[in-house]
C-alpha cells in the first residue's frame, strides 16, 4: 500500500488520520490544524458494515477517498442501486475511527435547513408566558442567562458534522440526485466555508446556547448562533445518476463512479459477509456465475446476490425446485 494513503481499505482500525497533512491554504479550517485524535475512541455501533466492504481491485475507490481527505472536499459517488455507494463511507469511518456515520437521507422535499438544524417554533411559543411578548428569542422580564431556547433546537446530520472537533466526523448524504434542483447549489457555501449560522440563535438573549447533536444525547454550546468546523468532515454524497449537477457543485466535489463488481470481487464480497462458513466459496461459485450471467441480461444489484447466497446457505433441506424459485424471487430485475 502506498505510504501517502491515509485510508488503506484493510478492514482494520488504524490511526493514519493523524498523519493527514494540514488543509490546503484555500481550505483554511482551523488555520491549517492537523487532526488530533480524541482522548477516547469514538464508538462505532455497526462495525460489520465497515469490515465487510470490498474495495475495487483497481484502487479507484481508495484514491478518491484519500483525495477527498487531503483536499477536505466532499466525495460524490455515482453508481447503480445496490453497488455499494453508501457502504464505502462505513469502511472509511471504521478504519479511521471517525465514530458512527451521520446519515442524511435526501428526498424531493429536503431543504438545506433540514440538514443543518431543526427548530420547534411552535413548542417554543406554547411554553412562553403569554403575558410576556417574545423579543430576540426571549420573553421580556425573564432571566436572560436562563433563556431555554436551546431545548427547542437540534442539529441535523450536516450541522452535527460541522461542529468544531479535532477529529473529523463522517457524513453520508444519501441520494442527492433525488433532491430539489436548488439543494446542490444551496450546499455550495456550506461546503466552501465549513460553517453556517442559525438566525434564531443569533437573536437569542444568551450568547451561548447548548443544542443537541443529531441522534445523540450530546450537546454543543453554540456561540452567537454560529457553527464553524475545525476539521472538515469526510462527506460522501451518493447518486444513482438520475440527473446532472451544476458545474459549480461538481467543482467542489471529488467524483467517483463505482462500476459493477466482477467475478473475483463478488467472491470476496460474499466471503467477507459469510466468513463463518468454511466452504462458502465452494457452495457459492456456481451461484455467483449464475448471477453474473443474469446481470448481463437485466439490471441486478450486489445485495440481491447476498440475499440469494443467504437463502442457499440457510436452507440445505429445501428441494432443488424450491431453491430455484427462491433464487428467482430475490433476483428480480430492477429495471422491470
Amino acid at each position: 500500500m502506498s505510504e501517502w494513503k491515509i485510508f488503506e481499505g484493510t478492514h482494520r482500525e488504524g490511526n493514519r488520520l493523524a498523519d493527514l497533512p494540514p488543509a490546503p491554504p484555500w481550505r483554511h479550517f482551523a488555520l491549517g490544524e492537523k487532526p488530533s485524535p480524541p482522548a477516547e475512541p469514538r464508538n462505532f455501533s455497526n462495525p460489520q458494515r465497515g469490515q465487510t466492504f470490498e474495495l475495487d481491485p483497481a484502487g479507484a475507490m481508495s484514491d478518491a477517498v484519500n483525495a477527498a481527505l487531503y483536499l477536505r472536499r466532499p466525495l460524490l459517488i455515482t453508481g447503480k442501486p445496490g453497488s455499494g455507494k453508501s457502504s464505502l463511507i462505513y469502511a472509511v469511518a471504521y478504519e479511521l475511527k471517525m465514530g458512527d456515520v451521520l446519515r442524511w437521507a435526501v428526498t424531493s422535499r429536503t431543504t438545506l435547513r433540514d440538514g443543518l438544524y431543526q427548530y420547534d417554533a411552535l413548542g417554543r411559543l406554547n411554553e412562553s408566558d403569554p403575558k410576556q411578548p417574545l423579543v430576540g428569542g426571549a420573553a421580556l422580564g425573564q432571566n436572560q442567562a436562563q433563556d431555554p431556547i436551546g431545548k427547542f433546537f437540534s442539529l441535523g446530520p450536516l450541522g452535527s458534522a460541522l461542529v468544531p472537533t479535532t477529529w473529523p466526523r463522517a457524513l453520508l448524504i444519501d441520494e442527492i440526485d433525488k433532491s430539489d434542483l436548488d439543494l446542490p447549489n444551496d450546499l455550495l457555501n456550506v461546503f466552501e466555508e465549513g460553517e453556517f449560522r442559525i438566525p434564531e440563535l443569533e437573536r437569542a438573549a444568551a450568547p451561548v446556547v447548548p443544542v443537541k447533536l443529531h441522534n445523540s444525547a450530546e450537546t454543543y454550546a453554540i456561540p452567537n448562533g454560529s457553527v464553524k468546523c475545525r476539521q472538515f468532515p469526510f462527506v460522501v454524497l451518493t447518486s444513482n445518476g438520475e440527473r446532472e449537477f451544476p458545474a459549480p457543485f461538481l467543482r467542489r466535489c471529488i467524483q467517483l463512479t463505482i462500476p459493477e463488481p466482477l467475478d473475483a470481487q463478488l467472491a470476496n464480497i460474499v466471503e467477507s459477509h459469510f466468513h463463518n462458513d468454511s466452504d462458502v466459496h465452494g457452495k457459492t461459485t456456481a451461484l455467483i456465475q449464475e448471477f453474473i450471467g443474469k446481470r448481463s441480461e437485466k439490471e441486478l444489484a450486489t445485495d440481491q446476490l447476498l440475499n440469494a447466497v443467504y437463502l442457499t446457505l440457510s436452507s440445505h433441506s429445501v428441494p432443488d425446485a424450491e431453491h430455484a424459485r427462491l433464487k428467482e424471487l430475490v433476483l428480480k430485475a430492477l429495471n422491470g
